[in-house]
């Protein structure tokens, strides 16, 4: 594709979001996306036309309001290819996903003795459940340690794996280092161990095909808010088969089939795990992201944000005091640029940033493990999403080239 061809498919693709300003850079995407015009278009066409509570009323309204809810719920069935919309089920976020495998799988499934193995790159969604649970059951939380470009090699792995390990819960692309972890093999040697495997899909569902079949994963954990939806919706994909057997994390309207004075009897799946009124319109946005992503399609998707994550890291290598963490290839960085800056503290790096309209996150990233492995306990990082341009990396690294002056440094 021709620089003017990309000018103008950039151009085509801003258009459907109204907080991209021009002159500003939001690179904070591995945080939260911005959200096309659709999903709003389609919250607000929910709350006009069709809003009442879903799955309690037999008039229209609440029949349209069902109608949307469930079909959102099919959307992400076949976005991830999961086998039925029983094995989706919605929640806030990804956090409350990974809380509920942490707390209903765990109950009934861990004993003293038994083993948890993570690694020390996840973020802390999916560190303290485990945390928590090892507390709880008496379980022995284990970590894996990647090599410091974040790389887990299948021998690694294997070496980490005991007997004892019942549950192994892993980060799909970590959302410091931005490196891809080999699900589909681990979860394989994981089951080979007998052991369960929990993805954490925050940083890899947006940003690639995500096949829960092809990985074979028992639980994926994911945010709307990442992927272009609206906050306050996530998912949890489980195997059927692992779900039923497990207890609700919730109580209370919905997720009942019959209540009496001395106990209940639950709904099947997925209502047994989604207990009160349902955030409906959040699921409405997330559907409509979803057909927005399938509309542009992965393969566009990941080229375009591969090619901003080259251009981004090659026009950094013109600044020596800029030192980019993790693979120095980056298509091994999925968007997500971590660094430090010889002398500047991060938390200066992103206000300067900022009074020059560019947008970064800095701090621990909720991965204080990691960094502190690391050797550093707080970097700045650019995350990019499809809609970003070379014009706004352009914007961070003129930002970048002025920041030791205007800290005060004599070049």
């Amino acid at each position: 594709m021709t620089k003017s061809e990309r000018m103008q498919e950039d151009e085509r693709i801003r258009k459907d979001f109204p907080l991209l300003l021009e002159g500003e850079a939001y690179l904070d995407n591995a945080a939260t996306t911005q959200k096309p015009q659709c999903v709003m278009d389609a919250m607000t066409d929910y709350y006009t036309n069709h809003n009442a509570n879903p799955l309690r009323g037999l008039y229209r309204l609440s029949v349209e309001a069902t109608d949307a809810y469930e079909n959102a719920r099919e959307a992400v069935r076949a976005f991830i290819n999961a086998g039925s919309t029983e094995e989706i089920i919605f929640t806030r976020n990804a956090s409350e996903s990974l809380n509920l495998v942490g707390y209903s799988w765990t109950a009934d499934n861990l004993k003293p003795g038994d083993e948890i193995l993570i690694t020390i790159m996840e973020h802390h969604s999916n560190m303290l459940p485990w945390q928590q649970a090892a507390k709880r059951t008496g379980a022995v939380l284990r970590y894996l340690e990647p090599e410091m470009d974040g790389t887990i090699t299948e021998e690694m792995f294997r070496a980490a794996l005991t007997p004892a390990v019942k549950l192994v819960c892993m980060t799909q692309v970590s959302n410091v280092l931005g490196c891809e972890n080999d699900i589909k093999t681990f979860a394989r040697i994981a089951h080979e161990n007998g052991s369960v495997f929990v993805c954490d899909g925050a940083q890899s569902v947006p940003h690639m095909p995500v096949d829960v079949k092809d990985l074979d994963v028992d639980f994926l954990a994911f945010s709307g808010h990442k992927m272009l939806g609206p906050m306050g919706i996530g998912v949890l994909y489980g195997k059927r088969e692992i779900l039923d057997q497990m207890s609700p994390f919730l109580f209370g309207g919905e997720m009942i089939e019959y209540v009496t004075r001395d106990g209940a009897t639950y709904a099947e799946l997925p209502h047994k795990f989604e207990a009160g009124t349902v955030n409906a319109e959040g699921a409405v946005g997330l559907h409509a992201a979803i057909d927005y992503y399938n509309s542009i399609g992965f393969d566009r998707i990941m080229e375009r944000e591969d090619h901003l994550t080259e251009y981004a890291m090659g026009r950094m290598k013109e600044i020596p005091y800029v030192h980019v963490l993790g693979s120095e290839d980056p298509k091994k960085h999925h968007g997500i640029i971590t660094f430090l800056i010889d002398g500047v503290h991060p938390h200066d790096v992103a206000a300067i940033l900022d009074s020059h309209k560019v947008d970064i996150r800095a701090g621990h990233h909720c991965a204080q493990p990691l960094l502190k492995y690391l050797g550093s306990m707080s970097t700045t990082r650019a995350s990019f999403c499809f809609y970003n341009t070379e014009e706004e990396v352009d914007m961070l690294i003129d930002a970048l080239k002025s920041i030791r002056k205007e800290m005060g440094y004599a070049e």
